[in-house]
């Protein structure tokens, strides 16, 4: 059972209705989507610069509390030195492990692509430009990720024009939905264990694998503990054990 279900299957994070149709509809796929031959997305220097005024690093404009504002020394010449075509292969093979775990192709590289924007967010017209690719391709994608929660979207102000950004905690909230689906299986498989019958092989088997399911969840609620107080610790400065 548990071999044939996809890692973001298990996280709860499947979409549900239309997304994947409308995702598919949207990946196109290979040379005719706008990538290289080698599969690797393209970066110009000079991407969202007409029509966004953004630089090529996509800071321009960004508040100091934004990632990538008010930047550091440290920071400032890493990214003056930063290799966009380092960046660009490894925004594909990101999407290729998202790929492998089940998340669809396009959605998977829109995704790594504002996962390796320093603002963490990016413009319809800027993901177009730089994973060239179509303005729907980029819509079927953002539709998917927003519907299974890895994507919110806000306003520029004083503009039309929508900014698609990663979540603050997006991996905690994916545990944390795990975490509610193991809660879901759990219960699934006791039922099941009782309308077999606990002493029967089948009825054991269920039982066995819930009394899993239940470790665990406990385990991993107290993971995410150990990993909360740990980014406290580290926004006030104090030594982080482990």
């Amino acid at each position: 059972m548990l071999g044939e279900t996809t890692e973001f299957e298990m996280t709860g994070l499947k979409a549900t209705g239309g997304a994947t149709a409308a995702g598919a509809a949207a990946t196109g796929g290979g040379p005719a989507s706008g990538t290289t031959a080698d599969g690797t997305a393209g970066r110009t220097a000079e991407r969202g610069t007409a029509e966004t005024g953004a630089s090529a690093d996509g800071l321009a404009g960004a508040p100091a509390d934004a990632p990538g504002g008010g930047l550091t020394s440290a920071a400032a010449e890493e990214l003056a030195g930063r290799d966009e075509d380092a960046v660009s292969r490894f925004i594909e093979r990101f999407a290729a492990e998202l790929v492998e775990a089940g998340l669809q192709r396009m959605a998977s590289r829109v995704f790594a692509a504002l996962l390796a924007s320093d603002t963490g967010s990016l413009t319809s017209a800027e993901l177009a430009e730089q994973l060239r690719i179509s303005p729907a391709a980029v819509s079927g994608a953002i539709r998917y990720l927003s519907q299974v929660h890895m994507v919110g979207r806000e306003r520029e102000p004083g503009s039309r024009r929508d900014r698609y950004q990663v979540h603050t905690e997006l991996w905690y909230e994916t545990i944390t939905r795990r975490d509610q689906v193991l809660t879901r299986w759990e219960q699934t498989l006791r039922d099941g264990a009782d309308a077999l019958g606990r002493h029967t092989p089948a009825g054991a088997r269920m039982a066995e694998t819930a009394d899993f399911f239940e470790y665990l969840q406990g385990e991993m609620l107290a993971i995410m503990d150990r990993w909360r107080e740990r980014q406290i610790a580290r926004r006030e400065g104090r030594a982080v054990a482990g």
